[in-house]
C-alpha cells in the first residue's frame, strides 16, 4: 500500500494455540456454512503481497518467488500458479487488491485510478482524495469512496461470508478495515461520537507515543462477523453496517481494530509474529504497526491467529521485499538486503503452514489464494559484477545507477512547449491529469495539452538516450472503454499519460529547466515503478490452492486478470455475490466434480465463451490493448482524425458493453445458477465478441482515412 516504516511483531505461544484457541475454533466455526462441492473447504485465506515476482527482474537473479521456495513449491506441487495473469488499468495497489476482492473493474466499484484520485469541484478546481479509506466512507466529491455504478456503495466482499455464518478477518488490505484515523473513526461511530472524541484527544496529544496510540489501536485490523458468532458475542463489537448492501444487511457486527479484535482472539495477551515479537508499532505500542507495509512475519501471524481463533476467512497483505524494511532507500535486483528479506520472508511462510498444520489446517482443507498486486518494473542501470547472482555474488549498484527517473512534467511542458496550461497531476508512472476549469476533450486547450505530452522528451540520466515520454494517452473516451470512468464524472481524468516505465511524472514549483537536472533526476529512494501498461508492470501471476482445484503446477495457458480471483473463489466456496463480475470462474483450473453444475454440464463451450469475453472485456486483453494504440493515435493526430474516432469509439464501447453484458450473464448463469452454456449462445456470443475484437485491431493496425465518415 502506500510507503511507510516497518514494524516488529510476534506470535501467540504454540500451546496457548492448541490449548486455548483450539476449542474456540471449533464454537466459531459450528455456524459457517460455506457449500463447496462435498464439504472440504472449511476455511479461506487470502493472501496478496505488494511486488512479489513470478519472474526474474535480472536473469541470473533468482526471482522473488525463487528465493521464497517454501511458498512455490506450496503452490505449485499442490494446485495452480499462472504467470499469465494480469492486472486492471491503472495498475497500481488499491485498484488492483479492490478488482481482487471484488471481481470487478475501477468503473464499477469507484477506484480506477490508485493510490489517490483527483476529483473536479463544482467550481471545477482540483481535489484529491486518499483511495484508501473505510468500505462505507464518502469521498471529497459527496459519493460513496467504493461508488458502484447504482451511485451506491458498492457491495462489501464479505458479506455473502458473513451471510453464510462465517467470520471474516482482514490484516492490512484495502479498505475493509480502517485506513485513515481520524477519517474512518468519524465515518464509522459518528462525529461527536465517545471514540472519535477520545481519539482525536490522543492525536491532539503533546507526546508523541500516546499521538501514535489510535493508529496501533484502530487502524488495518477487523474481523466482521456472522450472525451470533461467538467472536462478536462482546462488548468490544460494534454495529457493521452497510446500509446500501444489496438485499440489506442488518444484525451484523464486528471487531474493529487491535484495541477491539486482539482481547477477542488472544485474551492472554498482545498478538505475536511468527518470530515471537509483539507486533507493535514504532514506539513499542502494541496493535497495527503504524504502517501499511508488513512484515510476512507479522501478517501471518496476525493471520494465524486469526484461524486459530476460530475466524473462518482471512485477507492479508504483505509488504514487497525490494524496500528495505529496516532502514531508508530501495533495492536493485541481487542486493544483499533484497537477497536477506526474501530469506526471511521464506523462513515465515514455512513457519506459517507448519503452525497451520499443528492446527489442523491443511491444503485438504482450506483454500488459500494468493496473488501480488502488481508486477513492478526496476529502474535502474547494470549491476557489479555483471556475473552476479545475488546468491552467491552479491550485486552492487553504483551511484545513479538505481532509482526512478524523476520528471517535473509542468515544468517540462514549459521548457519544451512554451505550454503555461495549469492543471493538477496524480503524480504516478502513468498520471492522470486534471486541467484547471474541467474543459471539453475537443477545447484547443486539452487538444493542445495532449500533443504537447506527445512531443516530451528527456535525455535518460542513466542510459544516456534520449526517451520518449510519453508512449500512450488516453482520453476520456479511451478511459471508459478500459473501464477507468466511474458513475461519479467528477472523478473522470482530462487525460491519462502512460508513460515511459522507468519515469515518475509529477508537478513542481518552479520555471522553466535552466539545467537538465531541474527537471529530470534519479530519484534513489524509490526504484519500482507502477501504475502503467507495458507488460513488465501488468502481467503478474495468481496462485490457488485446495480442495477442488487441480495441481497443473506452473500453468500459462489461459488468460486471467484480477478481476477472475473472486468469481473462482466464490464458485470453489459454493456461495454467490449480489451483483455480477466482470471476471470469470477459472474453470480450466478446477476438477470435474468440484465445478459449479452449470459449468460441469457444458464445460468446453463455457470455457470457449469465457476466454473469448476475456479478450472482449478486460482492460488489457486484446480489445483493450488495441484501443490504447488505436486511441493514442487518433488523440495525437489533427482534429479531423480525432473527431472521427470520437465518432468511432462511442459506437465501439456501447457495443462492448451491451455485448459484455450479455456475455456476463450467460457466465453467471452459468457459474452460480446451474445454466449451461450451450453451443448456440456461444456461437452467437463468442462470434459477435470476436468480430468487434478484430474491428478495433484493425483500427489499431492501419491508419484509416475513410472520407465516408466526414
Amino acid at each position: 500500500m502506500t510507503p511507510s516504516k516497518a514494524a516488529i511483531g510476534a506470535i501467540l505461544p504454540f500451546v496457548l494455540g492448541v490449548s486455548i484457541l483450539g476449542a474456540t475454533t471449533e464454537i466459531a466455526s459450528a455456524g459457517c456454512q460455506l457449500n463447496a462441492p462435498g464439504g472440504h473447504i472449511k476455511r479461506v485465506v487470502n493472501i496478496v503481497f505488494d511486488n512479489v515476482h513470478l519472474r526474474r527482474d535480472n536473469p541470473n537473479v533468482p526471482a522473488d518467488l525463487e528465493q521464497m521456495p517454501t511458498l512455490l513449491n506450496f503452490i505449485q506441487g499442490n494446485g495452480v500458479i499462472s504467470g499469465n495473469h494480469y492486472t486492471p488499468l491503472i495498475s497500481h495497489t488499491a485498484t488492483d487488491i479492490l478488482t481482487v476482492q471484488t471481481g470487478v473493474y475501477g468503473d464499477r466499484m469507484g477506484i480506477p485510478v490508485s493510490n489517490s484520485y483527483g476529483f473536479f469541484k463544482p467550481d471545477n478546481s482540483v481535489g484529491f482524495n486518499s483511495s484508501f479509506l473505510y468500505w462505507t466512507a464518502v469521498a471529497g466529491d459527496g459519493k460513496p469512496q467504493m461508488l458502484a455504478e447504482t451511485g451506491k456503495t458498492a457491495p462489501a466482499p464479505w458479506a455473502p461470508f458473513t451471510r453464510a455464518g462465517c467470520d471474516v478477518g482482514g490484516f492490512s488490505v484495502a479498505n475493509i478495515e480502517f485506513e485513515s484515523v481520524p477519517a474512518d473513526i468519524t465515518t464509522f461511530f459518528g462525529p461527536g461520537s465517545a471514540v472519535e472524541t477520545a481519539v482525536k484527544a490522543q492525536l491532539a496529544s503533546s507526546d508523541a507515543k500516546t499521538r501514535s496510540q489510535p493508529n496501533a489501536d484502530y487502524l488495518g485490523i477487523a474481523i466482521h462477523c456472522g450472525l451470533n458468532s461467538p467472536l462478536c458475542s462482546n462488548s468490544h463489537a460494534a454495529d457493521d453496517r452497510l446500509p446500501d448492501e444489496p438485499g440489506g444487511y442488518s444484525g451484523f457486527k464486528g471487531l474493529f481494530g487491535n484495541i477491539n479484535v486482539q482481547p477477542v482472539i488472544s485474551p492472554s495477551g498482545p498478538i505475536k509474529d511468527l518470530d515471537g515479537n509483539v507486533i507493535a508499532n514504532a514506539f513499542g505500542y502494541p496493535g497495527f504497526p503504524n504502517t501499511f507495509n508488513p512484515l510476512a512475519t507479522q501478517s501471518l501471524g496476525y493471520a494465524a491467529t486469526m484461524l486459530e481463533a476460530g475466524v473462518q476467512v482471512v485477507y492479508v497483505y504483505i509488504a514487497d521485499a525490494h524496500d528495505n524494511r529496516f532502514g531508508s532507500g530501495t533495492f536493485g535486483p541481487g542486493e544483499a538486503g533484497y537477497v536477506a528479506q526474501l530469506k526471511q520472508y521464506d523462513a515465515a511462510f514455512g513457519k506459517f503452514f507448519a503452525r497451520l498444520a499443528a492446527d489442523g489446517i491443511t491444503k485438504d482443507n482450506t483454500l488459500f489464494v494468493v496473488t501480488p498486486d502488481e508486477n513492478d518494473h526496476f529502474a535502474g542501470g547494470t549491476p557489479t559484477p555483471a556475473s552476479c547472482d545475488g546468491i552467491n555474488i552479491p550485486c552492487t549498484y553504483a551511484t545513479g545507477q538505481k532509482g526512478e527517473i524523476n520528471a517535473i512534467l509542468n515544468r517540462l511542458l514549459l521548457t519544451q512547449r512554451a505550454n503555461t496550461t495549469p492543471f493538477s497531476v496524480h503524480n504516478d508512472d502513468a498520471p492522470t491529469i486534471y486541467v484547471a476549469g474541467n474543459p471539453a476533450q475537443t477545447d484547443a486547450v486539452t487538444r493542445t495539452l495532449a500533443h504537447d505530452l506527445d512531443a516530451l522528451v528527456a535525455v535518460n540520466p542513466v542510459t544516456g538516450a534520449t526517451d520518449k515520454l510519453s508512449k500512450l494517452i488516453a482520453d476520456q473516451a479511451e478511459m471508459k472503454l478500459i473501464h477507468m470512468v466511474t458513475a461519479s464524472t467528477a472523478r473522470t481524468p482530462t487525460m491519462t499519460m502512460f508513460g515511459d516505465e522507468n519515469y515518475f511524472f509529477q508537478n513542481a514549483a518552479g520555471g522553466a529547466c535552466v539545467t537538465a537536472s531541474d527537471c529530470i533526476f534519479v530519484g534513489p529512494n524509490f526504484a519500482w515503478n507502477h501504475g502503467d501498461f507495458q507488460k513488465d508492470i501488468t502481467r503478474s501471476w495468481f496462485g490457488i490452492v485446495g480442495p477442488g482445484v487441480r495441481k497443473l503446477g506452473r500453468s500459462d495457458a489461459i488468460f486471467s486478470d484480477h478481476a477472475d480471483v473472486r468469481p473462482t473463489l466464490m464458485a470453489l466456496v459454493g456461495l454467490t455475490d449480489d451483483y455480477v463480475h466482470d471476471g470469470r470462474v477459472l474453470a480450466e483450473w478446477i476438477d470435474g466434480s468440484a465445478l459449479p453444475p452449470g459449468i460441469r454440464r457444458d464445460r468446453q463451450n463455457f470455457i470457449e465463451l469465457a476466454r473469448t469475453f476475456k479478450q472482449l472485456n478486460a482492460p488489457l486483453g486484446t480489445l483493450g490493448r488495441a484501443s490504447l494504440v488505436w486511441a493514442n493515435r487518433s488523440i495525437t493526430g489533427t482534429d479531423r482524425t480525432y473527431a472521427r474516432y470520437l465518432r468511432r469509439i462511442a459506437d465501439i464501447t456501447a457495443q462492448r458493453d451491451a455485448l459484455a453484458g450479455k456475455i456476463k450473464a450467460v457466465l453467471n448463469r452459468a457459474s452460480f445458477g446451474q445454466h449451461a452454456v450451450d453451443e448456440f449462445a456461444e456461437d452467437r456470443l463468442g462470434d459477435r465478441a470476436r468480430d468487434l475484437i478484430e474491428r478495433v485491431k484493425d483500427l489499431a493496425d492501419h491508419d484509416h482515412d475513410d472520407r465516408r465518415d466526414d
